[in-house]
């Protein structure tokens, strides 16, 4: 039997509604950090879905860039009727390319599955992933998900406990820095 089915695709604004019902269980169980709507429309083009044959959304995932080198992929989330069937996987491909499409040299990512990243080449990281002068200037932002990355009190709820990972893309080794294809 072939595998089922779906593409990968930038999110249009009407698929907020499905990016909100795909993270609102997740957000219950602390996996991730709620988002209103408004947060969601404003940051819609930093995300991608993925579809079926029939165009339901089943999963998204979006890619935030923080500084000149380093980028967040968040917010990846799989229908459960379509886990364990590459939609993550494809998803996290996808938003990686799009990182070295804008000339991000780094991906970081929060999370608790941290065997799905490490898959993808990520590796747990301590804190220090940026110098104080970036740490003050992020400290600025009211994103949620860099207080996160700047392990905040306010998202302390939503972190306990998930890993701090990192993946360095296409390095260079004469630099230390990566570049794009």
């Amino acid at each position: 039997m072939p595998a089922p089915s779906f593409t990968v695709r930038r999110a249009r604004v009407k698929d907020i509604p499905a990016i909100q019902g795909l993270v609102a269980p997740l957000v219950v169980q602390r996996i991730l950090l709620g988002k209103d709507n408004a947060v969601l429309y404003g940051a819609v083009q930093e995300f991608r879905v993925a579809e079926d044959a029939s165009g339901t959304v089943i999963g998204c995932g979006a890619l935030h860039v923080m500084w000149d080198d380093l980028a967040e992929v968040r917010t990846v989330a799989v229908d459960p009727a379509w886990q364990r069937r590459r939609v993550g996987h494809a998803l996290v491909e996808r938003l990686e390319a799009d990182a070295v499409e804008l000339g991000v040299d780094k991906l970081f990512c929060l999370t608790f599955e941290v065997e799905f990243f490490a898959a993808h080449g990520y590796s747990p990281v301590g804190e220090g992933l940026v110098g104080p002068d970036v740490v003050v200037e992020l400290a600025r932002s009211g994103d949620e998900g860099v207080a996160e990355f700047l392990d905040l009190a306010r998202v302390k709820p939503n972190t306990l406990g998930n890993t701090r990972m990192l993946k360095v893309l296409v390095p260079d080794a004469d630099t230390n820095r990566s570049r794009g294809p």
